[in-house]
């Protein structure tokens, strides 16, 4: 796996719709999650070289630590622990199944940190179904017809929090008013997921 390559076009994805994540923001949220998406990809890319040649945990690891030192608001946090989480969980060689353990602890960790659960209008709408299409991935699927199947799973389940009740963050405030808006840590997930995917 190039996991610089996964990097760099998961980070520059999240750079490409920061537009797009900062609208989805504006309607439920503070308004500044494109940007500190953005913030928080470019201080990633500046990171990369120096941790060229490093295992993957290393890199996970700094990742993680880099988001929650520059990425503002909830998502320095979250994305920073979900990215720990992976670094102490994943094989450097990792199946679907590895890949769907490693998630679940991520949602672990998550769950406990912001106290939220699947079915609130969070990234972990995107998690867990990512997991469950891994999980239940038969062994001799084409590696081609598995990125496309989990890509297209995370998409589908973002844009799926549109019909969500929010009950945590900022947008459970709003009641009704969330009703009909795509959750933007939950865009943010399917963005990178996809991207990862387009490089694996």
């Amino acid at each position: 796996m190039n996991l610089d390559a996964c990097i760099q076009n998961a980070t520059q994805t999240l750079i490409d719709h920061v537009e797009e994540l900062t609208t989805l923001d504006q309607a439920i949220g503070d308004g500044d999650h494109g940007l500190n998406m953005k913030r928080g990809s470019l201080a990633i890319q500046a990171k990369l070289p120096s941790l060229e040649g490093q295992p993957m945990a290393a890199v996970l690891k700094a990742l993680g630590m880099t988001c929650m030192s520059t990425i503002g608001g909830s998502s320095g946090p979250v994305f920073g622990t979900l990215l720990v989480t992976l670094s102490k969980e994943l094989p450097e060689s990792a199946s679907a199944a590895d890949c769907a353990r490693a998630l679940q602890r991520g949602i672990e960790a998550l769950t406990r940190l912001g106290k939220a659960e699947v079915g609130q209008k969070t990234l972990l709408d995107v998690l867990d179904p990512v997991r469950k299409i891994l999980q239940d991935m038969p062994t001799d699927m084409p590696k081609a017809e598995m990125l496309a199947r989990v890509r297209q799973g995370a998409h589908d389940a973002a844009a799926a929090t549109a019909a969500m009740a929010a009950i945590k963050g900022r947008a459970s405030f709003l009641g009704e008013r969330a009703d009909g808006h795509i959750d933007p840590g939950s865009r943010s997930m399917a963005l990178i997921i996809g991207a990862v995917c387009d490089r694996l």
